[in-house]
């Protein structure tokens, strides 16, 4: 059976990204976190391109975002999710440092499903995690033929991306 619960974690911060791998598999084990440290990366993952061309062409089911990333920022990154066809249902959640009130309505206007300010307490970071993984892994239904739409067929086999 293939995984469905991969998280996208396109993060620049060693320390928060080593804080958020430590925390997500006791919440839930099937969640498998794929991480990129900037705008660019995160693209060629999405569209299986360059030194993701070999991965399992399924979209994530989440996609957790900072804003300051290098290449491309979080802001465009979303910009550019939203604006694709085959992308734009994978939810987005803003995890960022900035509570700067013209950022959060930029990534609310630009289609962003929350915009969450990260913690620095450890304890406080996990719950926080927690929370989110909850929500968007076991709450939130997926749109009709997410995994469709994502790479699969109606069995669940692998198919040719759109």
């Amino acid at each position: 059976m293939v995984p469905t619960k991969y998280v996208l974690l396109a993060e620049d911060d060693a320390h928060l990204v080593h804080l958020l791998l430590r925390a997500v598999p006791p919440l839930d084990p099937a969640v498998k976190i794929d991480h990129v440290i900037d705008g660019a990366d995160a693209l060629d993952y999405l569209h299986c391109q360059g030194k993701f061309q070999d991965r399992l062409p399924i979209n994530p089911r989440l996609a957790l975002l900072d804003l300051a990333m290098p290449k491309i920022d979080g802001m465009e990154l979303l910009r550019q999710i939203k604006q694709n066809e085959t992308l734009r249902t994978i939810p987005v959640v803003m995890l960022t440092s900035s509570r700067n009130e013209k950022d959060i309505m930029k990534c609310y206007q630009a289609g962003a499903n929350a915009y969450v300010v990260k913690p620095v307490d450890y304890q406080e970071f996990r719950t926080v995690v927690g929370q989110l993984l909850i929500f968007w892994m076991c709450m939130n239904e997926a749109p009709p033929n997410f995994d469709l739409m994502a790479g699969l067929d109606a069995k669940g086999r692998i198919s040719a991306r759109r």
